[in-house]
């Protein structure tokens, strides 16, 4: 009976079209993410001096504000995926399991 379940949900199209959406959405902010963590990391490692650039007479640098940024960023990104997989992911999931719940009844 699960067995028969699954593979209804599996092969109905808007579940497809739910998993191509995720998994491109997921993927990119993947890409987004590893882009800004690295590439900081890759600026600690070979531009130390462009990190440690003084900002005004005081004692701020320019990595300061670029890391907390790097933070920021991921925020954003975590935000960005909620409010998305709230209104877009979550309508299409409900939406399968009622066609598939229709579909099933006799």
């Amino acid at each position: 009976m699960q067995d028969d379940l699954v593979e209804r949900i599996a092969a109905h199209p808007q579940y497809k079209q739910l998993r191509r959406r995720r998994d491109r959405f997921g993927w990119t902010l993947a890409v987004c993410m590893l882009v800004v963590y690295y590439g900081f990391v890759l600026l600690v490692a070979f531009d130390k001096e462009f990190l440690a650039r003084r900002i005004g007479d005081g004692v701020m640098t320019l990595g300061m504000p670029v890391g907390f940024g790097v933070i920021l960023f991921t925020v954003a990104i975590t935000a960005y995926y909620v409010r998305r997989a709230n209104a877009e992911f979550d309508t299409l999931s409900d939406a399968v399991v009622k066609a598939v719940q229709k579909a099933g009844k006799p």
